[in-house]
């Protein structure tokens, strides 16, 4: 297993999300196969980074790398790989992993893989760890529009593996 270069992340996020599909993170301990992102930039209404910077959204406009790690509907943490590089406000929504041995019912979705992985904003900031264990990308992932969201909908961010 090869562990991925920041370099790797130093890319646009539409470029990055779907590298990202069958690569493997690691959070206490547990390894994870990216299945589903979508990506988020600056000029994207639907972005955090839309606005520019917040004491909230900072990490997305520093290094690319690091988990940006924030709390929705005051309940459900979510995911991001901060990709492009500093001041970009760039970032890739984790949407769906596959663990060994875990109903993927418990790892669909951006909450439920954060719960299942133990993933709060104590990560916020922290490096990402991932890896890249020689299964490529899908030639072919599934392209849609993002899900969840309600400003630039029906832009084709998101990208998952048939």
């Amino acid at each position: 297993m090869l562990r991925l270069p920041v370099s790797f992340a130093e890319r646009d996020a539409t470029v990055v999300a779907p590298d990202l599909l069958n690569k493997l993170l690691t959070v206490r301990g547990i390894t994870a196969r990216i299945a589903e992102v979508e990506a988020y930039t600056a000029d994207d209404p639907a972005s955090h980074s839309f606005r520019g910077p917040t004491a909230r959204n900072a990490v997305m406009f520093g290094p690319a790398g690091r988990w940006y790690v924030y709390l929705i509907y005051g309940m459900h943490h979510c995911l991001n790989l901060v990709t492009g590089f500093e001041g970009d406000g760039q970032a890739v929504l984790v949407r769906a992993v596959a663990i060994d041995g875990v109903p993927t019912s418990r790892t669909t979705g951006p909450g439920r893989l954060t719960r299942e992985l133990g993933i709060d904003r104590t990560f916020n900031g922290a490096a990402a760890q991932l890896y890249d264990d020689g299964i490529a990308p899908p030639s072919t992932p599934l392209v849609t529009a993002r899900i969840g969201i309600t400003k630039a909908a029906d832009w084709p961010r998101r990208w998952l593996i048939r």
